[in-house]
């Protein structure tokens, strides 16, 4: 399988008809002023100069803000240029991320023009009351409209989530993913609310008005998620805001963040959890007292079968007494577990 580079350019508020209660794009994006067509031609020549897999897929993903509602004059200026390097054969295709309620025939018609091939929809719940909480001014039904026009039009369609929206549960979000499955997207992103300064959210959280999740919480949360979208082959492409050095340990001088489920292995500690969770079913439905088991993995899952620091490692020690042995083996398949006992107490 050839591997697959993303060259984002962020268009952080451009066109955003709305002040979400949580968003500050240019704090999320690492982006602190709009980008010009020139801005976006030394981005994307810069990434380029930098891969070297000349077999590699190469996407240019404008991300941030809501890009089919910025002024039709700059999306045919910004998309023209990315075309460009789709017909020089540089780039294999064109991402964009936009909100629901910004997403008609019309639009889809000009993104089909410039050879756009994914689109992702900032859904962020399903609950049309959580929704107007967090002032996102488009209701589910703009994105089962929107979702269902997307794959009309022959694009892949993606959506994003958040956990963690003030007054929004965990069953909430669970409702949230199972309705979006059925909305049938490729690929899902799912974000812990984090408190971000310059926004009502944190107006809301320094007045204690709004609690954010802990590390814990979320992580269990997301678990659950990541969980039911695997079940359905729904490619989960991020669990977590990107690292960046406004989007960092609340602790840091530079970091944006003042509160909420920040961690800079987020998704490893979910994937951890789940691995923790699958092999513990495993051993408790063996009828032994278990001492020491051998997990035999693809290299690939080997870092979070041990989890986080070795947070899995030490668990089962710790909880049940349970010494974790782990094998590499190529051969296995991503995802596939093979659990042996090695040592039992009646040994």
């Amino acid at each position: 399988m050839k591997k697959k580079y993303v060259i984002p350019v962020f268009v952080p508020h451009l066109g955003c008809p709305n002040s979400c209660i949580f968003c500050n794009q240019k704090s999320i994006s690492g982006q602190k002023k709009n980008v010009t067509k020139e801005d976006a031609r030394k981005i994307i020549d810069n990434f380029l100069g930098n891969i070297e897999d000349v077999q590699g897929e190469r996407e240019i993903a404008f991300f941030g803000g809501s890009f089919t509602a910025i002024e039709e004059e700059r999306q045919e200026e910004l998309l023209g240029l990315a075309y460009e390097y789709i017909k020089a054969g540089k780039v294999n295709s064109i991402r964009i991320s936009t909100r629901p309620d910004c997403i008609d025939s019309k639009v889809l018609k000009r993104l089909k023009k410039y050879k756009v091939k994914t689109i992702e929809l900032g859904v962020q719940s399903t609950n049309n009351y959580i929704l107007k909480r967090a002032n996102r001014g488009h209701s589910f039904e703009d994105v089962k409209k929107a979702s269902k026009l997307i794959r009309l039009y022959g694009f892949t369609l993606g959506h994003q989530m958040m956990v963690g929206l003030p007054e929004s549960t965990r069953i909430d979000e669970i409702n949230t993913a199972k309705a979006l499955i059925k909305l049938k997207p490729k690929m899902i992103r799912i974000y812990p609310v984090l408190v971000i300064k310059g926004t009502k959210l944190e107006e809301e959280f320094e007045q204690g008005k709004y609690e954010p999740l802990t590390v814990t919480q979320a992580v269990e949360t997301c678990k659950e998620l990541v969980k039911l979208f695997n079940k359905k082959r729904i490619d989960v492409i991020r669990v977590g805001l990107q690292n960046t050095d406004e989007i960092s340990d609340p602790e840091s001088q530079e970091s944006e963040v003042v509160g909420g489920p920040f961690h800079p292995a987020f998704r490893q500690l979910v994937e951890s959890a789940i691995w923790y969770e699958a092999i513990l079913n495993k051993i408790k439905k063996l009828n032994a007292k278990v001492k020491e088991v051998k997990v035999t993995v693809n290299p690939v899952d080997a870092n979070n079968v041990i989890g986080h620091k070795k947070e899995n490692v030490n668990k089962l020690k710790e909880i049940y007494d349970v010494d974790l042995i782990l094998k590499q083996d190529p051969k296995m398949k991503k995802g596939n577990t093979k659990i042996e006992i090695l040592k039992t107490y009646k040994d």
